[in-house]
């Protein structure tokens, strides 16, 4: 009898580990879904409104494939999980230059025009340098997560007002985000059950893959910061994958490096900023002494690689994937508690 018993406890505790990973999978692909109905529903309407593709180009898709990041990140917030909130947000910046650029050039070399991204990847490194800036008190307060947010109202007039001239090589670049992804909505209550159905699968998968990442976690006795920069980073950075890989397969290299560049200024500044003045959060050691940096770091990267106006070519971009892969096995061995 105590042998069945250990038997049925071990056939539990087994099932009760793989559920953890089920719903962190069925948390993603319900963000995945719901991200992808949401822009789309957006595009339909706003084109129905009379919205220029230059402003769709940039809240719509720049900043709507990181709604997923949006979701995880406050839901994580409000539920007192500040190392998946930051981490979600600092794992996706790392994840969105370094995995999904080096999956880009991999399908193939990226040139692109250094006039047509100057003014957003100066952005992009001026958002990190301001991220370490704050997160010097070790914790973001919501006077932080203020800052954060007029900075990135100051960014979208910035980007507004440079961008209104057909003759601006960025405003080209975000009007052509705006065509990157076809088959939209046509009529009112299509574009209205896609928006609606995005927001409720948004919704609904942040919870369950808030409720897989803290079990695995947990299950793996390891911190919830390194769940948050991996796992669930790159989980909710499944949009921007998808939108880039589609402009690497047409060939629109600035596309696809534009809309890295929108979504990380948009995960640092509104993500961050949003979060924050909901819940102040502590920021994990190990960010502090390493994520950050790492962060700050690809940004780096990625203004060297965009004004040395050489172009990434597929050795580089490998080079990219296995700088990634360093970083999760450094994230699960050395950095892991």
């Amino acid at each position: 009898m105590r042998e069945r018993l250990g038997i049925l406890g071990c056939e539990a505790f087994f099932i009760l580990r793989l559920l953890n990973y089920l719903f962190l999978l069925l948390g993603v692909a319900l963000l995945t879904a719901g991200g992808e109905a949401l822009i789309r529903g957006s595009l339909a309407a706003a084109g129905r409104l009379g919205v220029s593709p230059l402003l769709s180009g940039i809240v719509i898709v720049g900043f709507g494939t990181s709604a997923p990041e949006l979701v995880v990140s406050i839901e994580a917030a409000l539920n007192d999980r500040p190392d998946i909130a930051i981490g979600n947000v600092v794992g996706s910046n790392i994840g969105n230059i370094l995995l999904i650029l080096g999956v880009c050039a991999l399908i193939t070399p990226m040139m692109v025009r250094p006039l047509a991204l100057k003014r957003d990847s100066v952005t992009v490194l001026a958002a990190s340098i301001l991220f370490l800036i704050l997160a010097g008190g070790s914790t973001f307060v919501r006077t932080d997560g203020a800052i954060l947010l007029v900075a990135l109202f100051a960014y979208l007039f910035w980007a507004y007002f440079t961008e209104r001239s057909s003759f601006s090589h960025s405003g080209n670049l975000h009007r052509d985000e705006s065509k990157e992804l076809s088959k939209l909505p046509k009529t009112v209550v299509g574009i209205l059950s896609a928006v609606v159905l995005g927001l409720l699968l948004l919704i609904g998968g942040s919870q369950v893959l808030l409720k897989g990442a803290v079990g695995i976690a947990d299950q793996l006795g390891m911190s919830e910061a390194v769940i948050g920069l991996t796992l669930v980073a790159v989980g909710t950075s499944l949009p921007e994958l998808s939108i880039s890989v589609i402009a690497a397969i047409r060939r629109h290299a600035d596309v696809a490096v534009g809309n890295i560049l929108g979504s990380n200024i948009f995960n640092l500044l509104g993500i961050l900023g949003i979060s924050a003045l909901l819940q102040p959060l502590p920021v994990h050691g190990r960010m502090l002494e390493f994520d950050q940096w790492v962060m700050t770091g690809t940004a780096l990267i990625l203004i060297l690689f965009l004004y040395t106006g050489r172009r990434l070519n597929r050795l580089e971009g490998g080079g990219l994937l296995i700088a990634y892969g360093i970083y999760v096995a450094l994230s699960f061995s050395v950095f892991a508690g």
